[in-house]
């Protein structure tokens, strides 16, 4: 089972806490709704919370519904006083905010939290952003609000939306991606296209987004590990760099994969997961783990010289949203031992993943 740990260390009264300097919280960089709804994601889709994560996930939706304002929009920035530093828009925080309240209202254990989280999505599934990662992201909550409800057509409608605004791969084979430059958390694209084309009965959506996936994935690996793409991106003709490396790729990675296996039945997709929680326990270019044992705190990135030690937020939170797949996580964690990567996950079972065949544990490859 992964630690929460660290990030029960990065969150006080208020939220949770962006940056830190190794494990210890810098306060002077504040919060952000960005980080924040992820924190609700991962305690939302935890199968038996402990206490703790629960008081997160309380702290995590009350942040998002201070953040929210009445059109729907969200502020992404608080400083440590309490105060918002932009005004509320439709960026990716919002995105990744109805990703949170989504995962909330359809699998938190907490009944006021579902409620609230519900309305809280309510507010704002009728926005539209412009950003294909901000639409994914929306969708994803999206997929899960329609999972839990097949009759919400409000979320059925934002999901469709989404379809649109990513847009689809060309025909090139080189190249079948509907952008011609690879950013960040690339894979939720893909996620949101086969959640779509799953939950819309839509194949030629569906259809894309393996494709995609499946050429992510071949891109991102190398002597069977994964060596993803580094935090430049890379644009279409131009020379590909190997670092430095970031967490969030990986965690989009693992959940992409988990929802192929699950929308498709193919147990093929187990190995772009296995890879990716092996990414952090070593598995990777430079062949050293890349969370802390003794905090719980996942690294910040990869760089040619090793990990950066700085154990913010998101690299946390990729951490524990990647090892939430291995049903071997509590062995994991507990003895980061030189054993072999394919024995640190022996199965990988669904957190109740979105699409119609989500209530089906994941059979082990």
């Amino acid at each position: 089972m992964p630690t929460f740990a660290h990030l029960a260390r990065l969150t006080d009264d208020t939220g949770l806490f962006e940056h830190a300097r190794h494990a210890t919280a810098r306060r002077e960089h504040g919060y952000c709704t960005d980080d924040v709804a992820r924190g609700l994601v991962v305690a939302s889709r935890e199968p038996v919370p402990s206490a703790e994560v629960i008081r997160l996930a309380e702290c995590y939706l009350t942040f998002l519904t201070h953040a929210q304002d009445a059109d729907g929009a969200f502020h992404n920035r608080l400083g440590f006083n309490r105060a918002w530093t932009d005004q509320p828009g439709l960026g990716d925080w919002w995105g990744r905010a109805l990703w949170g309240l989504g995962v909330a209202a359809a699998r938190s254990p907490v009944p006021w939290i579902r409620r609230e989280a519900l309305l809280a999505f309510d507010r704002s599934v009728w926005c539209r952003a412009t950003a294909p990662r901000a639409m994914a992201f929306a969708a994803l909550g999206a997929a899960e609000v329609l999972r839990a409800d097949p009759g919400n057509a409000l979320a059925a409608e934002l999901l469709s939306a989404a379809v649109a605004v990513i847009g689809r791969p060309g025909a090139d084979p080189g190249w079948p991606w509907p952008e011609e430059r690879l950013s960040y958390a690339n894979a939720a694209l893909a996620e949101a296209l086969i959640v779509a084309g799953d939950l819309l009965d839509d194949p030629p959506a569906l259809a894309a987004g393996l494709r995609m996936l499946t050429w992510l994935l071949h891109i991102q690996t190398s002597d069977n590990h994964l060596s993803v793409l580094p935090s430049s991106g890379w644009q279409s003709g131009g020379p590909r760099l190997r670092h430095d490396q970031q967490p969030i790729e990986v965690a989009a990675l693992a959940d992409a994969c988990a929802t192929a296996a699950v929308v498709t039945g193919d147990p093929a997709w187990h190995v772009g997961l296995r890879q990716s929680v092996d990414w952090f326990l070593g598995a990777n270019d430079i062949g050293e783990p890349m969370w802390d044992s003794a905090t719980g705190g996942g690294y910040d990135g990869l760089t040619l010289r090793g990990p950066n030690l700085n154990q913010g937020a998101e690299s946390t939170l990729a951490l524990i949203s990647t090892l939430q797949y291995g049903s071997a996580r509590a062995r994991v964690l507990a003895s980061p031992s030189p054993d072999s990567p394919q024995d640190r996950l022996d199965t990988v079972p669904s957190p109740g993943l979105p699409g119609r065949r989500a209530h089906e544990a994941v059979p082990s490859g």
